[in-house]
């Protein structure tokens, strides 16, 4: 097979319409933080947190879902469901926890890149979704803390696609520093020919990630990053905390993605482009999923997972509604929205089939309670995609953007194919 990439033709080892690598290796290698999730079921009451957490109280809740947790098992299983070849890299320790987790990967057969580390603990978090809260995270980093640019295992992207990292603010080695052992792994990452992504998670402002300087840490970064898809809260908290915590306050409680509009999220894309991504997708919950692109020029060095129609990618900006479903819990949403982003990507579809597929899968995550139980295959997904899954309204009372009613998808101003 080949493709045409600035006037050349270069042969690629594997299929654009399946995913797979035809020399039966690793299509995308996920690194950074692994974790084990325990999630509390509530009953069907709306919750409030002072009732939640009065002292002395006793809430009676039902059994406890435990599954594996964070971007390496939630967006690896993710892409393993959806057809992709994946492998995991993380830090385990040799406890309860960690045996959790090594049995439940190994049910998938995705066990073999994780690191046991006896004098280490695993990173765990208590998942508190009750219905009518935000959920709300108790999380132990563990073993996560420890990742640094000594721990990824450069020869296995040598003949593999993408390199996806993910929730560097929960890993102490990577936010340390001015950033700079992060910033090592992209480089090191790009030299060996792989596109590379890069997912966050909110700094808790109250720990050593919230105090740093996240702004500083992208402009070093971002140079090496091909995708970056974190979520609008965490890139606003990152690059302009004033506003962050202006736009908290005015919230009082509600849910901050509501205050972040058009023209905030095309403004930090704009600045994330220029400091080097060539992709910003930015996740806004409810309301889907927002995405700005460089040029063409810059697409073509994204690599061997690069689009495969870069003229299709180049110069666009689109805001694609989400799927309606019943919310069961959005716990891991975000990781499935990422798994489906890179398996479109990697098949070789378009920009604008590309986010459905994402926003798609992210919603099939959200009717179970777990991170991954409902992520379901490529052929379920595109299926359901197909026979007419109603969207979430989704208004944009903003000038210079349009709906298209036969894609379903907004149009920014900046967007090359804007009309």
């Amino acid at each position: 097979m080949s493709t045409e990439t600035g006037g050349m033709v270069e042969s690629l080892p594997f299929d654009l319409e399946t995913g797979s690598n035809r020399e039966n290796h690793c299509d995308v290698v996920v690194a950074g933080a692994v974790c084990l999730d325990v999630i509390p079921l509530f009953g069907q009451r709306v919750w409030g947190a002072d009732n939640l957490f009065a002292p002395g109280r006793v809430v009676e809740i039902g059994p406890a879902a435990v599954a594996t947790g964070g971007p390496v098992s939630n967006t690896g299983q993710g892409l393993h469901r959806l057809g992709t070849r994946v492998c995991l890299q993380g830090k385990v320790g040799n406890d309860l926890f960690g045996q959790a987790l090594v049995r439940y990967l190994a049910a998938e057969g995705l066990d073999k890149g994780l690191v046991v580390l006896p004098q280490e603990s695993t990173s765990y978090t208590l998942v508190i979704s009750p219905p009518g809260v935000d959920r709300i995270f108790f999380h132990c980093r563990g073993a996560n803390d420890t990742f640094g640019v000594g721990d990824v295992r450069y020869e296995m992207l040598d003949r593999a696609r993408l390199f996806h990292l993910g929730y560097p603010p929960l890993m102490h080695n990577l936010y340390s520093d001015g950033g700079a052992q992060m910033a090592a792994i992209f480089a090191r990452a790009k030299a060996r020919g792989v596109a590379t992504s890069l997912d966050m998670s909110m700094p808790d402002p109250a720990s050593p990630s919230g105090k740093v300087d996240w702004a500083v840490i992208l402009e070093r970064t971002l140079p090496h990053v091909d995708y970056l898809l974190p979520s609008a809260e965490e890139i606003l908290f990152m690059l302009h905390r004033a506003r962050f915590d202006a736009l908290s306050a005015a919230a009082q409680g509600r849910d901050l993605l509501g205050f972040i509009g058009a023209e905030l999220l095309s403004e930090m894309a704009g600045q994330l482009l220029g400091m080097g991504a060539a992709v910003v997708g930015i996740k806004c919950g409810q309301r889907g999923f927002y995405m700005r692109t460089a040029d063409q020029k810059r697409l073509e060095r994204c690599g061997r997972g690069r689009p495969a129609d870069t003229r299709n990618w180049a110069s666009r900006e689109l805001w694609e509604p989400s799927f309606h479903v019943k919310v069961a819990s959005a716990v891991g949403a975000g990781d499935a929205t990422i798994a489906g982003f890179l398996s479109a990507l990697l098949r070789g579809r378009s920009v604008e089939q590309t986010l459905k597929v994402a926003c798609a899968v992210g919603a099939c995550s959200v009717e179970v309670l777990d991170a991954t139980g409902g992520v379901r295959s490529w052929e379920e997904t595109i299926a359901r995609i197909a026979h007419g899954w109603p969207k979430n309204p989704l208004e944009i009372p903003v000038p210079g953007w349009h709906y298209d009613d036969e894609g379903e998808v907004w149009h920014g101003p900046v967007d090359i194919l804007a009309s």
